[in-house]
């Protein structure tokens, strides 16, 4: 047991979010007020204080009532994050403290330092749009928030390659997410909306209608805003019927009166539910980009996460879409799955490097809340960090050897090892989707259950989140609030 004693902040959040990257999947407690714990478990505690009207921060550990570890800021004022804000510089002293401590007394690396957000890159675009160049950026990551030296050239690297791409800002410019919640099974790690087509299948055609219903709605909207870049995701959007999707697409087309989209993208990750009809309809409709995920080329861990295809599969279904002509493909892995070694990660970018997909997205497992591998954890076996750190490098350099360079990452919470999810790419086949939505300076238009819409107001560099459902049936039944929420921000945009 963990547990944490605060004094003079409010910090929980933050303080918490910190100490489960050196504690993954412990049990860890907010004490409020300060008492001895058993011998067993581990105390931290957080102190924020004045001493000759200066403001200090510090950290103690505590282990069987004695103190393991101590660390102290004093001035809290000399944190140069390059921003005069006095309660972000509290923060950040309450956790590089924090950090500090713990990294003497465990063995676990955070290679992120005290960053937990999904999005470092954003601190890189800030210190930039302020006029910063690339040294300071370096000295501010790396002295400030902790990170190592790695990752802070991984983001700043990252960042130089996006800016061409979603600079100028522009508040007339929006990006559209259009949501299939629809999937042949639902895979063991997976938490997104995906119903699996077994038991939901009926649904299909109704819930056609309705996103039909609801581009149509929103659409008239937007008649005075420029389209960027549509993706259509889920789920597995192949998963429903050729006849389905392809009345999808082409309503996309009629409603935003556009003869082609900058990239629209489809994700056809399943490799089971493709055939020749579905790939000839998405190149007749201009489809510039489509993902195909094997995830893995090891047909054990493929039976284990509740996929139904194979290697060969995989194989067939790549072959097929560059012969139908399909110049831009992505494939997504997943590193540290159920029971994988460096070994099986070895032999599935060798398999990868035979195809020479134009995008490669490689995912660090992580155990999420609303996944069957959570509620199933134990039994599996799971990569430790530094086979999860071996399984990343091999990737980055097979990566190198296919040409691909890194153009967007993000990371996420219980993400095994502290690691990050990063997009690799050839030059000029980048996915301006997916730096739009991570980097959040665009706004995003979401439809379909489960989508999120971000509207962004770059004056302000300000962003609101308007949620649809997330379930199948409330989606139906509910279309028209949906609808009316998104309805309410654009008519102020």
């Amino acid at each position: 047991m963990i547990y944490i004693h605060l004094d003079g902040h409010k910090y929980n959040y933050d303080v918490l979010e910190l100490i489960k990257l050196f504690f993954f999947n412990e049990d860890i407690q907010f004490l409020y007020n300060k008492t001895l714990v058993s011998n067993q478990g581990l105390l931290i505690e957080s102190i924020l204080y004045k001493e000759n009207d200066k403001l200090n921060a510090a950290a103690k550990i505590f282990k069987a009532q004695s103190c393991i570890s101590s660390i102290t800021i004093n001035d809290i004022d000399s944190i140069d994050i390059k921003e005069n804000n006095l309660n972000k510089k509290k923060k950040i002293a309450v956790k590089k403290t924090i950090f500090r401590a713990l990294s003497t007394v465990t063995d676990i690396k955070v290679p992120w330092g005290i960053l937990t957000g999904i999005r470092p890159t954003k601190i890189v675009h800030e210190l930039y749009d302020k006029g910063y160049d690339r040294n300071t950026v370096f000295y501010v990551l790396t002295n400030e928030y902790l990170l190592n030296s790695e990752k802070a050239n991984l983001i700043i690297k990252i960042t130089d390659r996006e800016r061409k791409f979603l600079y100028s800002l522009d508040e007339n410019r929006f990006s559209l997410y259009i949501g299939i919640p629809f999937c042949p099974t639902r895979c063991l790690y997976c938490s997104f909306p995906a119903n699996s087509l077994e038991k939901w299948g009926n649904f299909v055609e109704e819930y056609t209608d309705k996103l039909i219903y609801e581009i149509e709605k929103v659409s008239r909207f937007l008649i005075n805003k420029k389209l960027n870049t549509v993706y259509i995701g889920g789920g597995t959007p192949t998963a429903i019927p050729v006849k389905n999707l392809n009345k999808i697409i082409k309503k996309l087309y009629k409603v935003f009166n556009v003869d082609e989209f900058l990239e629209l993208t489809v994700e056809a990750g399943r490799p089971d539910t493709i055939n020749k009809d579905m790939l000839y309809m998405l190149k007749e409709n201009k489809v510039h980009r489509l993902s195909i995920n094997p995830q893995t080329m090891n047909e054990k861990t493929l039976s284990i996460i509740g996929r139904k295809h194979n290697p060969k599969d995989i194989i067939k279904a790549f072959d097929m879409a560059k012969n139908i002509g399909f110049n831009s493909i992505n494939m997504d892995l997943i590193i540290g799955l159920p029971e994988e070694s460096n070994k099986d990660v070895i032999r599935t970018m060798e398999e990868i490097m035979k195809l020479e997909p134009d995008n490669l997205t490689i995912h660090t497992m992580a155990v999420k809340r609303a996944s069957k591998l959570k509620e199933t954890i134990e039994y599996y076996s799971l990569a430790e960090q530094k086979s999860i750190e071996e399984m990343l490098n091999t990737t980055k350099k097979y990566a190198e050897k296919m040409g691909l360079e890194p153009y967007y990452m993000y990371r996420q919470k219980q993400i095994l090892g502290n690691f990050e999810n990063v997009g690799y790419s050839k030059e000029g086949k980048e996915c301006v989707y997916n730096m739009a939505i991570m980097e959040e300076k665009e706004t995003i238009i979401a439809l379909g259950a489960g989508g999120v819409s971000k509207f962004f107001y770059p004056t302000e560099n300000r962003l609101e989140r308007v949620p649809n459902v997330k379930n199948l049936i409330n989606y139906i039944d509910r279309i028209d609030e949906m609808i009316k929420r998104k309805v309410k921000f654009l008519k102020t945009c």
